[in-house]
């Protein structure tokens, strides 16, 4: 420690550690577990005293808590603004922000720490002999010797008394005490029955901890085992809120197993750490590695909770805009759900459009509470947000030609009345029945069970022929038709008649309109005949159709006339005439 003569300490003060000395006491086995539980939960170590440790809690009356005018003082006498450390085994018990004359400030901590590292050593210096003596311009903090001499050891000066606003009496009696106190610790813990206690407590924790591995790793492996034989809970409650059908069993089951995973090995390494600090508080030479530690756990716990804490107003109100965008999405899902059953009408507003408009109105209205809900996410201005709506931003650029073509085509369909699901329809030449219709595709069924999916662009540029229309909105049967060529050879009037006989047949065939036929062209070897029915049941159409032909064939066959027309090459050389003859 430097000497008023040669190394007088202007402008220094310390930050002093309040420890107890600890009378051992046996503890039984339930305390040391209930002891054990708290230190992990709580993440603190014990020092070898068992007392209330050298952690970083400040004095009262130390002068490194002097207030603001210290900071004041500080910058006007041009002290450091980052002050350094004298300690004894790493802690921090003297706080020096000036180092005398022009000297360099950790130079002299460094020379300080080794001379009270020598009294603290020498136990021939008893802790009370350290006195205050003042002699101008400096007050002295020194040992009394047994014989009456005084030994300075540090001085303290007007201008480092000023650095923290107090005068150079009022700092040197508590650096005074500070040393006292830094002595007697080192002491009190650097003793043969300290380091037996803190190695006895070291192995009882972790005997404890190896104890605690296995009882976790059988819990771990029981709770794997009930996940995969007992999934079937999850499923139920997920059919109960209506999700049942988005997720099968298996994948349950490997979410289940992965949560266990994450919070068996979470546990695990949470534990490791915290036992850290705690072992390595039991002895003297790393007590301070172990408060740093602490330290690092008790900011991190307490900014987590200090966040959760701030944010509490803003998740307040994400919450009141979540229940309120929900109430408006049940309301709209209720009021179109009564026009789409008929319990209200609306004036040129159709039943079909109600589901597809409730679903628009719903994406509305989560992004307008999405909108209004992001300034009160927490972290919602950082960078990393930031990023991540560039990115979206980006993504969104790039696939959204195609995207918005189909979306927009697939609200045209919606409120143009193209078709809806159920209508039997021939959209490309694909005839099938509309199983979906989505805002970006349209899927339709074949009769031979294929799913073809359309995009809505495609669909929106092409002639949709729906054969359910008629029925639903007119209630009129729609028609099919079919052509055949006759010769000349055979009268028209039988022609039709055995064709109207053939629809007539057919029980696919409504006899609500009568069935009738079109003569549409005279060829040059034959007439072409087209035959016009109502089908009963739009869904039969392909199906009526085949038994329309095959009853055509019956009676022409019946009536002995050739469907295959024959071709002729006519020269006027007495050749027998193709028109029929008339009665």
């Amino acid at each position: 420690m430097a000497t008023p003569r040669d190394n007088p300490l202007g402008g220094a003060r310390r930050s002093v550690m309040q420890r107890q000395r600890f009378t051992w006491r046996p503890l039984t086995l339930g305390r040391q577990i209930a002891l054990l539980a708290l230190l992990f939960c709580l993440g603190l170590g014990l020092g070898p005293g068992l007392g209330t440790g050298l952690g970083l809690a400040p004095d009262p009356s130390s002068p490194a808590w002097a207030g603001e005018g210290g900071a004041t003082a500080a910058a006007a006498q041009g002290c450091a603004t980052t002050p350094l450390f004298i300690g004894l085994d790493g802690r921090r018990d003297l706080e020096i922000r000036r180092a005398p004359a022009a000297q360099r400030l950790d130079d002299y901590v460094r020379r300080a720490n080794a001379r009270l590292l020598e009294l603290a050593q020498d136990h021939t210096v008893q802790p009370g002999q350290l006195v205050v003596q003042d002699e101008a311009p400096f007050s002295l903090v020194g040992v009394r010797e047994q014989d009456g001499r005084f030994s300075p050891e540090l001085a303290v000066g007007d201008r480092a008394a000023a650095c923290f606003g107090l005068t150079r009496q009022q700092l040197a009696v508590r650096y005074r005490d500070g040393m006292r106190r830094a002595i007697t610790s080192y002491r009190g813990s650097h003793t043969l029955a300290s380091w037996l206690r803190g190695t006895a407590l070291a192995a009882l924790v972790l005997g404890f901890y190896i104890l605690w591995l296995r009882v976790q790793g059988e819990l771990n492996r029981r709770v794997e085992r009930h996940f995969a034989e007992r999934p079937r809970f999850v499923m139920q409650e997920l059919s109960r809120l209506g999700l049942g059908g988005f997720v099968e069993l298996d994948h349950v089951r490997q979410l289940m197993q992965w949560l266990r995973q994450v919070v068996h090995w979470s546990l695990v390494l949470v534990i490791s750490y915290l036992l850290i600090p705690l072992l390595l508080g039991f002895f003297p030479p790393t007590e301070a590695i172990a408060e740093g530690l602490r330290g690092q756990i008790r900011t991190v716990v307490l900014g987590f909770l200090g966040g959760i804490v701030q944010a509490i107003p803003n998740l307040v109100s994400i919450g009141v805009i979540l229940v309120i965008t929900v109430l408006a999405i049940r309301a709209s899902q209720s009021w179109f759900r009564a026009i789409d059953h008929g319990r209200i009408r609306l004036p040129g507003f159709y039943q079909e459009w109600a589901l597809p408009t409730a679903r628009l109105v719903a994406i509305l209205l989560c992004l307008a509470g999405l909108a209004a809900a992001f300034p009160y996410i927490p972290g919602s201005g950082s960078k990393v947000f930031q990023g991540a709506g560039l990115f979206i931003g980006a993504l969104a650029a790039l696939g959204s030609s195609a995207i918005a073509s189909n979306i927009i085509s697939g609200l045209m369909l919606i409120y143009t009345r193209a078709f809806r699901e159920g209508d039997r329809v021939e959209i490309n030449g694909v005839v099938g029945v509309v199983q979906d219709r989505a805002l970006l595709v349209t899927r339709l069924q074949t009769p031979r069970n294929e799913l073809v999916s359309i995009p809505n662009a495609s669909v929106i540029g092409a002639s949709v022929v729906n054969y359910s229309f008629s029925r639903r909105e007119i209630s009129q049967p729609v028609a099919i038709a079919t052509t055949i060529t006759i010769g000349y050879d055979v009268p028209w009037r039988q022609v039709q008649e055995l064709m109207l006989a053939a629809a007539r047949s057919v029980p696919g065939i409504t006899d609500e309109i009568e069935p009738f036929v079109l003569q549409t062209s005279l060829n040059d070897f034959h007439i072409s005949y087209e035959l016009n029915a109502f089908v009963r049941e739009p869904g039969t159409y392909r199906q009526t159709l085949s038994e329309v032909l095959a009853a055509l064939q019956d009676q022409f066959a019946a009536a002995d006339v050739e469907i295959l027309s024959p071709g002729y090459h006519a020269i006027r050389n007495g050749n027998r005439s193709t028109v029929p003859k008339s009665g």
